[in-house]
């Protein structure tokens, strides 16, 4: 695997309050991930980009909504979601608080 396929692979961290009490608790963060990408592929560019090491990686495809606009019905595109564990001692701080 090449770094420059890895720096695609992630598409943008999910913050919410059930991803940011996983981080607390568990160790885990979610991440929004191209929809090709595989556990590998994510472990190593988590890895690569926050400089941590990787214990697993959960990956999961979440189903767009069907959505109403006066009488059509569209659907959200579906995307992945990936969970990624780290080792004891190691997190990641998305906040870049002062």
């Amino acid at each position: 695997m090449n770094k420059e396929r890895l720096m695609k692979v992630l598409l943008g961290p999910l913050v919410s309050e059930k991803s940011t009490m996983m981080g607390e608790l568990a160790g885990q963060y979610a991440f929004r991930v191209v929809g090709d990408a595989n556990k590998r592929e994510i472990g190593r560019a988590v890895e690569l980009l926050f400089e941590v090491e990787v214990a697993g990686v959960q990956v999961l495809n979440v189903k767009g909504k069907v959505k109403r606009l006066g009488k059509r019905l569209g659907r959200r595109q579906d995307w992945r979601k990936a969970y990624v564990r780290l080792k004891p001692g190691h997190n990641i701080d998305f906040g870049g608080g002062a």
